[in-house]
């Protein structure tokens, strides 16, 4: 009997050794699997801060490449921008002396233009007296023009100044001698009816022009022009008002045509600074 009981007792023993084995490998079993589970979980976050990491490393190489493109970019922006406002000032100060420089221009040419009118004005009143078909005043391209006809100064083919056209070329003179700005340029024009053959001093209408431009501008130096104000020149047939197509129209281009002009030194001085 005691040995059934002493046989009972180790296999109750064993039991509970066997029941006590079987509970620990399984929680041994269940560790490593959670050991496992945890190691993958510690290499998949390890790859991925690895990841991160390089990713990291790769934005602040770009923002570092980006600040450096900013700061370049903004220098050159700045540089362009000052370069740009240097060039809008120049350009104003530019623009400025242009309006200025146009301003002073059309201040002298107001002033040319009152002087040619007045000159006009002058010139009419001194030679008042004469016929209108003996003597025109107009104003053209800023000068004054005064037409002679050749029948208020010359006889046909002559180049002597009649009497009365001696007056009016005198009373021109006076009006014009306190005008020292006001050049005089005498033109002697001719019809196309040639001189008459064996006239003395003359081969052809150029020489009678131009002598009868000379005498007058003898006459108005005479009467008291500078002679370095006065031009005597002769242009013959080549000049004419009209066509040369019946005796009216030729005795129309018969003429001299006494051209006043208005010194433009100033006006020049201008133009040469542009």
């Amino acid at each position: 009997m005691k040995k059934i009981t002493k046989n009972f007792t180790y296999a109750l023993l064993s039991l509970g050794l066997l029941a006590t084995s079987c509970v620990s490998s399984k929680k041994y079993e269940t560790a490593l699997a959670i050991n496992r589970e945890l190691q993958a979980n510690r290499d998949a976050l390890s790859k991925e801060k690895a990841a991160l990491e390089e990713e990291r490393s790769t934005l602040a190489k770009e923002k570092a490449a980006l600040e450096e493109e900013k700061n370049a970019t903004e220098k050159s922006l700045k540089a362009n921008l000052q370069s740009s406002n240097q060039r809008v000032n120049q350009l104003s100060s530019d623009l400025q002396a242009q309006e200025d420089r146009l301003r002073e221009m059309q201040r002298i040419l107001a002033e040319k233009d009152r002087a040619v009118n007045d000159l006009k004005n002058r010139v009419s009143q001194a030679l008042l007296g004469f016929k209108a078909g003996d003597l025109t005043v107009n104003v053209k391209n800023g000068k004054v023009y005064v037409s002679l006809s050749e029948q208020l100064l010359f006889k046909s083919g002559s180049t002597k100044v009649d009497p009365k056209g001696q007056d009016a070329l005198q009373k021109l003179a006076f009006a014009l001698k306190d005008q020292p700005d006001v050049n005089v340029l005498i033109e002697g024009h001719t019809d196309d009816v040639p001189i008459a053959k064996g006239t003395v001093g003359m081969k052809d209408n150029w020489d009678l022009s131009v002598l009868r431009a000379t005498e007058i501008a003898r006459i108005v130096t005479n009467a008291g022009l500078a002679p370095e104000r006065v031009t005597p020149s002769g242009h013959s047939k080549y000049v004419p008002v009209v066509a040369n197509t019946n005796p009216e129209s030729r005795q129309l281009n018969r003429r001299t045509e006494i051209i006043l002009t208005p010194k433009l030194d100033e006006l020049f001085k201008i133009l040469e600074q542009n």
